[in-house]
């Protein structure tokens, strides 16, 4: 009896229909960032406006408590960070932005850190697993707690990024030296959105419905290109882990980089560490170098998410987007690249895995207390009293 075999899921049809959605996703992300930017500049009535509006965010504690906690709750740094992008493009003061980028970075390691509890019922596994998920919460910490202080003090990177965008850009638009074909395919969507909306409801109303709708269409088109990304990629993103893993930290950071632009999702990448780890086929030492390469890979929705603006907020969206690349790339120089440095992450997470083994309800606590409770009570007491 002659066996039927199924199409492939990546194959015919299905393919195409795949890659059209990819491209679709794509065109969304561009779309959504100009309607959060447009929005809330038409909301703020132009860049001074603008800088009143977002006066509680001047705080750079709080900005980065901002960024935690909204990570934590949607549980993608690349929605957040892309929403950022479209803030400061829309007259968010740029030195407010960046600490809410350095909690973004924090708040994303959530994901691997609950996939890690689903190791809780196996002593030996969940101690491995914890320990390689809070690995990436640890090096995060630390990025903060030494380049944020730095940056207040000599702004370094809000410096070293807006002498690069002006040189990328070579203006205060991206109409020189690229991105010129992004405006006309976004503008004319954003027009008629804006002019349907002021024509059933008053102009404040209707500027925050624009940026509203343009955050939960980043949401949603993130989502898409992740998943689609992941049936496209996952064969060749599990290629590249399982032939980097082992090669020495620099195929590591690289491999990491790679999988995570090809799934577009830096939760991913690291969440697909922690069971490998837990069942022993790595260990925590041998995947820290991956994780690192994530965090530079996450980047690229950020910088795809500036591509979408012009004019004179285009400038400081891809500055925002720099901030990024550049934050996260030199958190692995500095962290990993000096020795007495490079293993206090992992020392740190394997202690906190050797506590919680012992007792699990701390593992449940340490989640809640440094993603939401923290963040959220800071939040709100430092929101009442200024």
């Amino acid at each position: 009896m002659t066996q039927v075999t199924e199409p492939h899921a990546n194959s015919g049809p299905n393919k195409v229909l795949s890659w059209l959605l990819l491209l679709a996703g794509l065109y969304a992300i561009l779309l959504s960032v100009g309607m959060v930017g447009a929005g809330f500049k038409w909301a703020s009535g132009g860049t001074e406006g603008a800088k009143e509006l977002f006066a509680f965010a001047t705080n750079p504690f709080l900005s980065l408590l901002i960024g935690i906690l909204a990570t934590a709750l949607v549980q993608s740094s690349s929605t957040v960070t892309s929403v950022i992008v479209g803030l400061v493009a829309g007259g968010m003061p740029i030195e407010a932005a960046i600490p809410m980028i350095m909690g973004a970075n924090i708040g994303t390691t959530i994901t691997n850190t609950l996939v890690s509890l689903g190791h809780v019922r196996k002593k030996s596994e969940f101690r491995r697993a914890f320990a390689a998920a809070t690995v990436h919460d640890f090096f995060n910490l630390m990025c903060v707690a030494i380049f944020l202080p730095l940056e207040i003090l000599f702004g370094f990177f809000e410096k070293a990024s807006a002498w690069l965008s002006a040189m990328m850009m070579g203006g205060d638009s991206m109409s020189i030296k690229g991105f010129n074909f992004i405006k006309p395919l976004t503008k004319p969507v954003i027009g008629e959105a804006k002019h349907f909306l002021a024509s059933i409801m008053p102009d404040k109303a209707a500027a925050i419905t624009l940026a509203v709708l343009g955050v939960v269409l980043i949401f949603i088109a993130i989502t898409i290109i992740g998943k689609v990304l992941r049936n496209l990629m996952v064969g060749r993103a599990k290629k590249i882990l399982h032939g980097a893993i082992g090669r020495g930290p620099i195929s590591g950071i690289t491999s990491g980089a790679v999988v995570t632009v090809l799934v577009q999702s830096s939760s991913t990448t690291t969440s697909l560490m922690v069971p490998l780890v837990g069942s022993g086929v790595f260990k925590p030492k041998d995947i820290y170098p991956f994780t690192l390469g994530a965090n530079i890979g996450t980047t690229i929705t950020a910088l795809l998410a500036a591509t979408a603006l012009s004019g004179a907020g285009a400038i400081v969206g891809l500055q925002i987007a720099l901030v990024h690349l550049m934050y996260n790339f030199s958190g692995v120089i500095v962290i990993y690249g000096l020795p007495f440095l490079r293993d206090i992450p992992l020392k740190a997470a394997d202690r906190l895995a050797e506590v919680a083994t012992e007792r699990h309800s701390l593992a449940a606590l340490y989640v809640l207390t440094v993603f939401f409770l923290i963040p959220g009570l800071c939040v709100f007491a430092m929101s009442a009293l200024g």
